[in-house]
Parts: structure tokens; sequence; C-alpha cells
């Protein structure tokens, strides 16, 4: 998952994140415990974080 220059930093995808796997300093950071389960994408009200292409 990626967070894109869209973010705001609402803090959304925080509540929502099941592994805590994201943190909010400004904008949204994704850590590696992140399992790409999708939960935070539609969570997210400026569409700012998306699936990476690996």
């Amino acid at each position: 998952m990626i967070v894109n220059a869209e973010c705001v930093g609402c803090g959304q995808c925080v509540v929502f994140c099941p592994s805590e796997a994201i943190s909010v300093w400004g904008r949204a950071s994704i850590s590696d415990n992140c399992t790409r389960c999708g939960v935070c994408v539609p969570y997210c009200p400026l569409g700012a974080i998306r699936e990476d292409e690996v």
C-alpha cells in the first residue's frame, strides 16, 4: 500500500487498520507491518491510499 500526496493526515485509515500498520505525522505512513488487506482504502476520504505495484 502507498500513500500519495493527496493525504491530509485525517487519520481515518489509522482507526480502521486491523494490523496497526499506519501512523500519521503530517500525513499517513504505512509500516512494514502492513498485510496489504486493503481495509484502509475505502476509509480514506480523498482516495490517497492505494495498492502499490509490486
